[in-house]
């Protein structure tokens, strides 16, 4: 008689709770930040007004455009410190040949080009050349500005107020700037390409586990490119952005604009060891890196007070992000949460 073993009870996967699934870090600055507008909110009264709120749009603006396409590149695993120098060398090049007479219509395009073309240089060299994003980019920073200044001789290029250019930094819509809004819509275009596309799955992917993601077929090399050339483009947008809304180029813009966007980025909460990336997170970080700034100024606090408070933050905020595991489980041991 043949006896038959009783079949294995089934065990289903309990699923992940909300909080277990969530970024501890961007919770974390997302914290902060809610801080951040309660102090500077009681500390000056114009603080929390439409105007100054209007005014804090614009001045995150061109940080968080760049810091959209960095959240690619740091997700990668790499690194690009020279987008404080494309900017500058975007912002010259627009004064330049609106001052030689080009239509603003192909100023525009010869300015993104011109991002996008340092990118490539990035990304070529560092993904196919395998030179370390890190030397790559701090080289590159070196060149493009050195370009930019000897250019220019040092000198501020002014732009015609009454050229589209110039026009489109003084532009508003709803009471707010169009830098605002153009940096809204590239939130939205990088928020749909890292969670919802087939290539945030494969940027992910490769901070993760870079090796695994080449051998299923993707070409990771290419991909690393793609996110460099992605910081070269939003640099070249930012660029184009200073120029039109100071109304002039010059090869000093942008100076220590890399911190500020990697800055931005790692507060957020993502890895900057590559493998996590959040785009709500970005945001969050470009606010704080805006709100301190801002909220100094209106208190009437020495600008060079700014870069050391921005400094200390960026370091708490990799401190959380090294440790954000042990935080998360001191927290829910504290809650009760299993």
């Amino acid at each position: 008689m043949t006896v038959q073993a009783a079949p294995a009870p089934t065990v289903l996967a309990e699923t992940p709770s909300w909080w277990e699934r969530a970024n501890k870090a961007t919770l974390a600055m997302a914290g902060v930040t809610v801080v951040l507008f309660a102090g500077f909110g009681i500390a000056s009264d114009n603080f929390l007004t439409f105007d100054n709120l209007s005014n804090l749009a614009t001045q995150v603006a061109i940080t968080l455009i760049v810091a959209v396409a960095m959240t690619f590149v740091i997700t990668t695993g790499q690194i690009d410190l020279s987008v404080g120098s494309t900017l500058a060398f975007v912002a010259t090049g627009t004064a330049e040949m609106l001052k030689a007479g080009w239509d603003s219509s192909l100023v525009i395009i010869a300015a993104l080009l011109a991002g996008l073309f340092w990118g490539a240089v990035n990304g070529w060299l560092s993904a196919y050349q395998k030179i370390p994003p890190f030397i790559v980019t701090l080289a590159t920073m070196s060149v493009i500005r050195g370009l930019a200044q000897l250019w220019t001789q040092g000198f501020s290029v002014p732009i015609d107020k009454r050229l589209y250019v110039a026009k489109i930094g003084e532009a508003k819509f709803l009471g707010f700037s169009a830098l605002a809004w153009i940096a809204l819509g590239t939130v939205v275009i990088g928020a749909v390409l890292l969670s919802k596309m087939r290539f945030g799955r494969y940027v992910n992917g490769i901070g993760a586990q870079e090796e695994s993601v080449r051998r299923a077929g993707v070409n990771t090399d290419r991909i690393k490119m793609i996110t460099l050339m992605l910081a070269g483009l939003a640099a070249g947008v930012a660029g184009l952005l200073t120029a039109a809304r100071l109304g002039s180029g010059s090869a000093n813009s942008g100076q220590g604009f890399e911190l500020t966007v990697i800055a931005a980025v790692v507060l957020g909460g993502t890895n900057l060891f590559g493998g996590r990336g959040t785009m709500v997170g970005t945001v969050i970080g470009a606010v704080i890196t805006g709100v301190i700034a801002n909220g100094l100024t209106l208190l009437g606090v020495s600008p060079f007070l700014t870069p050391i408070v921005t400094g200390l933050v960026l370091l708490a905020a990799i401190w959380i992000n090294l440790r954000g595991r042990a935080i998360a489980d001191l927290v829910a041991h504290l809650t009760g949460r299993s």
